[in-house]
């Protein structure tokens, strides 16, 4: 079974119904995975490039309630290894994340749900 986004509101997300409460990593055929981030102003390079290893040929990048922009420094990794990252606010990272999904695509979505 593919990991669908099945829900997600303030501070949480479900996949294939299981809510999650924190930062997380979703892809289609990986478990779900916790991401060690707690703020957009947290963020580091290796928070991205632990993305590296799944080689996804884009990370769409759930910035929260509103659009945010990493620096360029935090997924020039990504960059290198030509995997793309696509920036938007959560509700549409989720969305987006389901429909390239459903289309086959190796995409992750990298959500971050601040504390």
């Amino acid at each position: 079974m593919l990991n669908t986004i099945t829900s997600y509101g303030d501070g949480y997300v479900a996949v294939n119904l299981e809510r999650h409460e924190g930062s997380v990593i979703v892809m289609p055929q990986s478990p779900v995975a916790a991401w060690p981030v707690k703020s957009f102003e947290s963020l580091t390079p290796e928070h991205f490039d632990s993305l590296i290893e799944a080689t996804p040929e884009v990370v769409i990048f759930g910035s929260g309630s509103r659009r945010r922009f990493p620096h360029p420094r935090l997924t020039a990794q990504l960059a290198r290894h030509r995997i793309g990252v696509e920036t938007m606010d959560f509700g549409a990272a989720c969305r987006t994340y389901n429909i390239l999904m459903h289309e086959g695509r190796k995409v992750a979505a990298a959500l971050l749900i601040e504390e």
